[in-house]
């Protein structure tokens, strides 16, 4: 049943909440041992309420589950999930203060600490959110013109000219980088041979639907949604265009996390223990999509987020599969890890596409950002398993692996770039 509210605290979501959290407090707080939490002295976390900026998305689901199932507590901590309008107001919220941390783009986090995207800012990763669950979406009557993937699509534009709109959220950020990776992969220039806009991940479908745009790349649930309001169809997704590809990261300022260590690894712990949660199992994933489908949050239909997140995908064309690759908020610490190799990666497209002007020092820059030893203190807390190397090995939609040895080459190397 979608937990429907006329408020944030509508009986139905707060006898949930109330059910949740006592399951959660009884079972969480006996298994975490002598050592799972730090209640008292140096370890205690300097600030106890910490808000979090989330964008309504699914992926934003950890953070809230942390919260809603009373897990942050046994860390000692208390998490103000805080809804936000778009990325541009998230930055800016990070930045000044406002907010302590966010749900929030890898890219976002990589362009604000060099100053790509707005105001320059020393940066934090603490972890990554999820892999996988965003898709690229085109409007149905592209494909009823016979534009159904990219290949089909570049023939469709090589034979009807015309300016052709395609839609991210961010200028730096993950859907930027996913949309313009899978065009370029078909020949196509996302600058030259057509025009990107941006557009906040709650108003994608809308746009849409008055003939904004051509094509969009987003966070679920929206590409559902999409084919669900008989608007566009799912041209690829973004674990197709890279498998286990990193999404959204715990992100916060660099001065934050030298303020409050504590506070961060409490934070980060928690949110490893709700990914956890999540990904243990079918029954976790519905109750997590009735509570984030809440207006509070996404603000949607469950059945808009709940096919997605078990890995049922249909296109809008008829053709239904399930995807071993869908979202993860867990997968065994493999989803939470923040890789130095997937920071890396973005400053490469950064370079790639002209949003920063000379190479800078990938590995230098990736070591400052991804906070890997407050991670691992976090992950022992949480019982998490680290992987033992902090670069990985990733092969592209076009062939192309990317394993962070040579980054320079790797982006000088694309054919088709800025």
């Amino acid at each position: 049943m979608a937990l429907q509210s006329s408020g944030p605290l509508a009986p139905a979501r707060r006898d949930f909440i109330k059910k949740a959290g006592a399951v959660s407090a009884a079972t969480l707080l006996t298994s975490a041992g002598s050592g799972g939490a730090w209640a008292a002295g140096s370890d205690a976390p300097e600030k106890k309420e910490v808000k979090i900026g989330f964008i309504p998305l699914t992926d934003c689901a950890s953070v809230v589950m942390a919260s809603v199932l009373g897990i942050d507590q046994k860390y000692g901590v208390k998490i103000i999930p805080s809804k936000e309008a778009s990325w541009a107001g998230v930055r800016d919220k990070l930045v000044n203060g406002e907010l302590d941390m966010a749900h929030v783009l890898y890219g976002l986090i990589y362009g604000v600490h060099m100053g790509t995207s707005g105001p320059k800012k020393d940066m934090a990763v603490l972890m990554s959110l999820n892999n996988n669950g965003q898709a690229i979406t085109l409007s149905k009557k592209l494909a009823d013109k016979g534009a159904v993937d990219a290949a089909s699509l570049a023939t469709l534009m090589a034979k009807e000219k015309r300016e052709y709109t395609f839609a991210q959220t961010f200028p730096t950020g993950t859907h930027a980088m996913w949309l313009y990776y899978w065009l370029a992969s078909a020949g196509i220039n996302p600058f030259k041979d057509a025009k990107a806009i941006v557009v906040p991940p709650p108003q994608m479908v809308a746009n849409m639907r008055v003939g904004n745009m051509d094509g969009f790349c987003v966070g679920e649930p929206w590409g559902h949604r999409a084919i669900m309001d008989g608007i566009g169809i799912t041209a690829v997704t973004t674990q197709d265009i890279w498998k286990d590809h990193p999404e959204k990261t715990l992100g916060t300022t660099a001065e934050f996390v030298k303020k409050y260590p504590n506070t961060a690894r409490a934070v980060t712990a928690a949110i490893l223990e709700a990914g956890r949660w999540i990904d243990t199992g079918l029954q976790n994933k519905m109750k997590m999509a009735e509570t984030v489908a809440d207006k509070s949050y996404v603000n949607t239909s469950v059945d808009a987020i709940n096919q997605r997140i078990l890995g049922r995908y249909q296109n809008g064309l008829g053709k239904t599969w399930d995807d071993p690759n869908h979202m993860k908020f867990y997968n065994d610490g493999a989803a939470t890890f923040p890789y130095l190799s997937d920071g890396m990666w973005f400053l490469t497209q950064h370079k790639r596409w002209g949003l920063i002007k000379d190479h800078p020092d990938y590995l230098g820059i990736a070591k400052q950002i991804n906070q890997i030893d407050i991670y691992k203190q976090a992950a022992t807390a949480s019982k998490t398993p680290v992987p033992k190397d902090v670069m990985r090995t990733s092969k592209m939609i076009d062939g192309v692996v990317w394993d962070g040895k040579d980054p320079r080459k790797y982006a000088d190397g694309f054919k088709v770039r800025a």
